[in-house]
């Protein structure tokens, strides 16, 4: 089976998929339990790092090149995230401030998971568009079970947003920045 991942990247991809929104949607599940929401967030952001054991940095948009603009561009896609928050605030999942900690890690290891892991294997199986669209749908679907439906294009809009600019600047550090912030903001 490992071989055949490594030979066939349509495979591999879809593999990718289906482990990413297993774990999503089973954190989604298993947060719903008041006394399991912390640890469930937690294992969650773990196991979805694990997805990014033996993938590169680079082939992940990860790197410290261009940093400082990297950062920028971090800024610039939280206020752009943010603008849906704010139209339909009422309708926005609330984050705790006692949870920022938590917010952060899962923010991180979504991004990892999403627009690093599956957005390259997915590029390597199609091509960009492939991967932008695939990664989008793939992140709106994770969604579906801890967002009100209402909220879901907002959700939608981001996820192509982060995966555009995945894609144009083959940068994971700007989309990681722009997450956080608009978790730790909502």
């Amino acid at each position: 089976m490992i071989a055949a991942l490594s030979t066939r990247p349509a495979l591999r991809a879809a593999v990718i998929g289906a482990y990413i929104l297993l774990v999503e949607w089973t954190r989604a599940l298993a947060s719903t339990i008041p006394s399991a929401a912390v640890p469930a967030i937690l294992l969650g952001g773990g196991a979805l790092l694990v997805s990014a054991v033996g993938w590169p940095a680079p082939k992940l948009g990860l790197g410290t090149s261009r940093l400082p603009l990297r950062i920028l561009g971090g800024f610039a896609l939280a206020a752009v995230l943010l603008l849906p928050a704010a139209a339909r605030a009422s309708e926005a999942p609330i984050i705790p401030a006692s949870l920022a900690v938590v917010a952060v890690v899962i923010s991180v290891a979504q991004e990892v998971a999403f627009r690093g892991v599956l957005y390259a294997a997915l590029d390597e199986a199609g091509g960009a568009p492939l991967a932008i669209v695939g990664s989008t749908v793939a992140w709106t679907a994770a969604h579906a079970l801890s967002h009100p439906p209402a909220f879901l294009w907002a959700v939608a809009a981001a996820g192509l947003l982060l995966a555009l600019w995945r894609w144009a600047c083959r940068d994971l550090v700007a989309p990681i920045i722009g997450h956080v912030i608009a978790d730790l903001a909502l």
